[in-house]
């Protein structure tokens, strides 16, 4: 069996799930990699010929410029494949992809002359951390920002939505004091904007300096050049910053730091998935089903949680992934080994991964409605919470042992309306601060969930 087929992918990115990536394959798939480098090559080709101390290629007319650009934009999997067949001769990706373009070229009289500047004092992995980096650049800006973006925001209105809908909080599992739907919904929404507003501000980094890092083929053709600030310029033009350290191999620092990024993003959408989850279980939230959707084999009421279980595994396996590219990438034996080219093959894998983990969660929060029923009724059964704010006036007011007493009556009890007010009309309180306690119930204790839920602002995103 050889034909490529959904039906026959060794990996779900390209079999069950293949349409819900379709917009990362530009970035991360082989032709992919190819179409950067090309874009890569053009463009230093250019940047030579603009350089006006190498008198040995001259400044490019603008039509020139138009067919080299033309190359690139107009680059398709027929161009991959026949670069992949010079690469069964050369057994060498980066120079397969120069001896494509001194093909295409060979009919141009102006680039002609120049040929011999195409991958000029280039090491393959000048080509290469240039076009990983932009692939990222060019992934985030176009899909894994704005899907993480969309996720965020419609959980932000949700928050909103219910900011003020009362909800039984659970520590360790057990009742605790009561907070609101949309205050927890915004915890998270806070926790990932952060991170968001991170990624976008990791600088990725790339080197264009030579085989080893110090421009050594370079100074041998034009000794007096400013190989540096050409260099720079080069790297600056293409968007990303310039790192002027290295060895062979940009050290990928800045990438690792994307990769764990991701990762922590990926680590609080668990936390979200396993909560709603448990929400979901509880009877606080309900799916609303579609129909012909089956949830069992057997049980026909089922409405399972898929959407939330889906992602948190999906989220899971892009951790495993870029977990091993944040350890991996930043190391490297002395001035280069290749343990960095196979494992960078694999960024869509992680990332894919972490798509659909977005694409998932949102689904699944899409599907979600409150159920205000649930929620009442779970909080009209846990008066006990209510011994905090009791025991934390009496203490206001100098009452001894006002935790113990409120311990010993309320752990382990279960508590009633009845009980926590005749226990409150004992008390020796102020009139306002008893009443006030008298007309506390477990859906009116909420302090400042529904204010602090409001107040919050995303900000500007990047």
């Amino acid at each position: 069996m050889t034909s490529l087929d959904p039906l026959t992918a060794l990996s779900p990115l390209d079999g069950r799930y293949h349409t819900q990536l379709d917009a990362l394959r530009p970035f991360f798939s082989e032709f992919g990699l190819i179409h950067y480098r090309l874009q890569v090559e053009v463009a230093w080709l250019i940047h030579l010929s603009d350089t006006p101390s190498i008198k040995e290629i001259q400044p490019f007319t603008a039509a020139t410029r138009a067919q080299l650009n033309l190359l690139v934009t107009q680059f398709g999997t027929q161009d991959a494949a026949e670069i992949k067949t010079h690469e069964k001769r050369t057994n060498h990706d980066v120079k397969a992809l120069e001896y494509w373009m001194r093909e295409r070229l060979a009919n141009h009289p102006e680039i002609l002359a120049s040929m011999e500047f195409i991958h000029f004092g280039c090491t393959s992995e000048d080509i290469n951390n240039l076009s990983h980096a932009l692939m990222l650049a060019g992934a985030c800006k176009s899909v894994l920002f704005p899907a993480l973006d969309e996720l965020i925001d419609h959980l932000h209105g949700l928050a909103l939505e219910h900011a003020a809908l009362p909800m039984l909080a659970r520590t360790h599992g057990q009742t605790a004091t009561p907070t609101t739907v949309g205050k927890e919904l915004i915890n998270v929404v806070a926790r990932l904007q952060r991170q968001r507003q991170r990624l976008s501000h990791i600088e990725l980094m790339g080197k264009f300096n030579g085989a080893v890092g110090n421009y050594n083929a370079h100074l041998s053709a034009y000794p007096s050049l400013d190989w540096p600030k050409i260099a720079e310029d080069f790297v600056t033009s293409l968007g990303l910053t310039f790192n002027p350290y290295t060895t062979q191999i940009e050290p990928h620092d800045a990438l690792a730091e994307l990769m764990q990024g991701f990762a922590l993003t990926h680590t609080i959408l668990i936390d979200l998935n396993r909560d709603l989850w448990g929400y979901i279980s509880l009877g606080y939230f309900r799916q609303q089903p579609k129909a012909g959707e089956v949830g069992s084999s057997t049980m026909p009421h089922k409405v399972n949680p898929i959407d939330f279980e889906n992602s948190e595994g999906n989220l899971g396996l892009a951790n495993a992934v870029l977990g091993h590219l944040a350890e991996k990438l930043p190391i490297s034996r002395w001035q280069r080994d290749l343990t960095d080219s196979t494992v960078l093959r694999n960024l869509g894998v992680g990332l894919g991964h972490g798509l659909l983990g977005y694409l998932s969660c949102l689904k699944g929060l899409k599907k979600l409605a409150v159920s205000p029923l649930q929620l009442s009724a779970d909080l009209d059964h846990a008066w006990e919470v209510l011994a905090e704010p009791i025991q934390t006036v009496m203490r206001k007011h100098g009452m001894s042992n006002a935790y113990d007493r409120l311990k010993d009556m309320t752990r382990g009890q279960v508590m009633t309306r009845d009980m926590m007010l005749t226990f409150i009309q004992t008390l020796d309180l102020p009139e306002e601060d008893k009443q006030r306690l008298l007309s506390l119930t477990p859906a009116t204790y909420t302090g400042l969930a529904e204010s602090l839920t409001r107040a919050y602002h995303t900000p500007k995103r990047n």
